[in-house]
Order: structure tokens, then sequence, then C-alpha cells
């Protein structure tokens, strides 16, 4: 098993997560963060940490999109250990729909 961050971290990019990781399998991209699946040890103490229930664990249904899209972007992204200030917009994006559409125009992938 393994954890990844789904969707609604998308345009919240909240950090309290990676604090908390004890092997820093977190990386970080310009509106969302991903855990990199085979560096994740599926201890689970970032799944309680994020505020907008971003962090799944695979064994949940229809999470294999998931694991392969955390495990793309964690071996482009840069790692990332400390807390930083979410995005200005978080609070108002949380749980907003076609949070996807947003990810592709942040990273040039059309919608």
């Amino acid at each position: 098993m393994t954890y990844v961050v789904t969707d609604n971290c998308i345009a919240c990019k909240y950090t309290d997560c990676v604090e908390v990781c004890p092997v820093d399998c977190f990386y970080e991209g310009e509106n969302m963060l991903v855990i990199h699946p085979d560096e994740c040890i599926d201890c689970g103490v970032c799944e309680p940490e994020c505020p907008v229930d971003a962090i799944r664990p695979d064994t949940e249904p229809d999470m294999e999109q998931w694991v392969e899209f955390n495990r793309k972007y964690s071996e482009q992204w840069p790692v990332i250990v400390t807390k930083k200030d979410a995005l200005p917009d978080a609070d108002e994006m949380d749980g907003k729909p076609e949070k996807m559409k947003l990810f592709s125009e942040a990273a040039g992938e059309g919608g």
C-alpha cells in the first residue's frame, strides 16, 4: 500500500503533511503536491494532516490513476520537506469541481 495525493490538493497546496513525513516523499509542483509511491512507507501520518482530505490510501477504489499521477510528477518535481503557506485562494478552492483542468493549465498540458 501507499498513500497518494488526489485532485483536491490542486489550487490549495497545504503543506502540513510534509512536516510529518518520516521519509520525505512529498514533491512540490506549482499548484499541488504529490507523493512518490515507491518512497512512501505507508505509515499514514500524513493523511490526517491534510485539511482538504486530498491524501488517500491506494487501497480505495479507482486510485490506480492517482498512483501513476503521483509517480510521474514526483520524478519531475523537487522534494519538499518544510511547511509553506498554502496558495492564496486555498480555502475558496477546497472541494471545487474540475480541479484537474486547473492542473493541466498550470502544467501547460491543455484542458
